[in-house]
C-alpha cells in the first residue's frame, strides 16, 4: 500500500483522462466512470464516481505499479486547505475508517474546493 503520510509523493496537477484511462480501466466495475484525475512525476491519483485509486509507479521502468482503492463509502470525514499567498499548495485530507487519514497535495493550479465539493457530493 501507498505510504500517504509522505506528501512528496503527492504533487499532483490536473492531467488529461485519456492519459490515465488505459492503466485505469482494467480496475473498474461496471457501470463505474472515471471523474477526474491528478498525476505527479510518475504517479497519479483517479476520482471516480466511487472511489479513489492512488497509483504508485515503481521500478526503473515503471512497469511494476501499486494500485490502492480507497471506496468513498469508507471516508469518515475530510478537509480542503485551499493554495494561499506564499503556500502555493492546495490540500485534501481524508479520514477512513480502519487507515486513518489520507492527505493529497496538490499544486496551486488545482481546483481544490470543486474536489471537495464532488467528495462531498459521493460522501453525504
Amino acid at each position: 500500500m501507498i505510504d500517504f503520510s509522505n506528501g512528496s509523493v503527492f504533487k499532483l496537477s490536473p492531467c488529461n483522462p485519456a492519459d490515465i484511462a488505459p492503466a485505469i480501466a482494467p480496475l473498474l466495475i461496471p457501470g463505474e466512470q472515471m471523474v477526474s484525475c491528478f498525476k505527479a512525476a510518475r504517479d497519479f491519483v483517479v476520482f471516480t464516481d466511487k472511489r479513489l485509486i492512488a497509483v504508485n509507479v515503481q521500478g526503473i521502468t515503471g512497469k511494476k505499479r501499486d494500485f490502492t482503492s480507497l471506496p468513498y463509502s469508507k471516508i469518515q470525514a475530510f478537509s480542503i486547505e485551499t493554495a494561499g499567498t506564499f503556500d502555493l499548495d492546495a490540500e485534501l485530507d481524508l479520514w477512513f475508517s480502519g487507515l486513518g487519514k489520507v492527505r493529497l497535495e496538490f499544486k496551486g493550479n488545482s481546483d481544490i474546493r470543486q474536489l471537495g465539493h464532488m467528495v462531498a457530493s459521493y460522501v453525504l
